[in-house]
């Protein structure tokens, strides 16, 4: 008799000693599968802002490009630089120096170094001086190399 009463006992304590283990298996598992939905989650949110900062950062350099190539086009470059040009290219570079710098808080260092070359190259055909533009020949010139390499940096980062 007292051989069945330790015999259930050892019975009660193995069986729940591994149910014990089975809870905290599962337990354990569910843990770490919330843990890397989490990180999915928060990896593609970064990837939707890392985008539409891209996408604000491209827009407004063709804002500027805009901007610039509507002042390059007309006869009287100095008539061309009216009060409101001049708020909307100041506005546009602030809006777009902004977004460079943004980049280089959510992107590699290579990308933010592509992105700070091609708003200089914006910033330098969007204030350029008629002398500066009959030197340097089509803003076109100055701006596809630093444009293609932007963009091509983008592809990499985003792969």
């Amino acid at each position: 008799m007292q051989t069945q009463v330790w015999g259930s006992l050892l019975g009660v304590v193995l069986g729940g000693g591994l149910s014990y283990l089975a809870q905290l298996t599962t337990a354990r598992q569910m843990s770490r599968a919330e843990d890397a939905r989490h990180a999915a989650q928060l990896a593609e949110a970064r990837r939707a802002e890392q985008l539409a900062l891209v996408r604000e950062f491209i827009g407004l350099a063709q804002e500027g490009i805009f901007l610039a190539s509507a002042r390059d086009s007309v006869p009287d470059w100095e008539a061309a630089g009216t009060p409101e040009w001049r708020a909307a290219a100041r506005s546009v570079n602030e809006r777009i120096w902004a977004c460079e710098r943004m980049i280089k808080v959510l992107f590699t260092q290579e990308l933010f170094e592509r992105a700070w070359t091609y708003a200089s190259a914006v910033d330098h055909v969007l204030w350029r001086l008629p002398d500066e533009a009959a030197a340097e020949g089509p803003m076109w010139d100055r701006l596809t190399g630093p444009e293609t390499e932007f963009l091509e940096a983008v592809r990499t980062e985003f792969g």
